[in-house]
């Protein structure tokens, strides 16, 4: 009961700074970070894929219904929380029944970033090209998913140095 109501904390958290705060950064007209994807990157590894899909879905909803974007976020978050162990079992030695919290006191710098690197830009690829739903300018389209992805994945780190450092 209580993991459901320190989820529910993170869940509002991260909704509330990504549609108040990140929604509104443009760096230089092309990147958005994407920080709330760092709840879906978090859970336990052995945390079953229907349950994290279903968080998935409502947080990517949830964000959709602040930012006026229907159904785009809630189904690039699904999609992600469907591969999420398949890119984690991808870049970890470990078997994931282990029961281990992705971070990178627990996989270690290379691991996590690498795992960070592939679960932002599937994210980051997928919401774009649901956004865009066109190739008529594939440059502008890879620039954005490289620069959000990037902006992402900073975001993500600086939160995990500084979770590192609190604890």
């Amino acid at each position: 009961m209580i993991k459901v109501f320190h989820r529910m904390k993170w869940f509002l958290g991260l909704v509330l700074l990504q549609v108040l705060v990140l929604n509104q950064m443009h760096v230089a007209g092309y990147a958005t970070p994407f920080f709330f994807i760092y709840f879906i990157l978090k859970f336990n590894s052995r945390v079953g894929r229907n349950e994290l899909m279903l968080w998935s879905f409502a947080l990517g909803l949830t964000v959709d219904m602040f930012g006026n974007t229907p159904g785009m976020n809630a189904a690039a978050a699904t999609c992600l929380a469907f591969f999420r162990n398949s890119l984690l079992r991808l870049v970890t030695l470990r078997d994931l029944d282990e029961g281990f919290r992705p971070s990178i006191k627990n996989l270690g710098f290379s691991s996590f970033f690498r795992y960070t690197l592939l679960t932002c830009a599937l994210f980051c690829t997928l919401l774009l090209l649901i956004d865009t739903f066109s190739f008529f300018d594939l440059t502008l389209l890879v620039v954005k998913i490289v620069t959000s992805t990037l902006s992402t994945i900073l975001c993500i780190l600086c939160a995990e140095s500084l979770g590192r450092n609190k604890g």
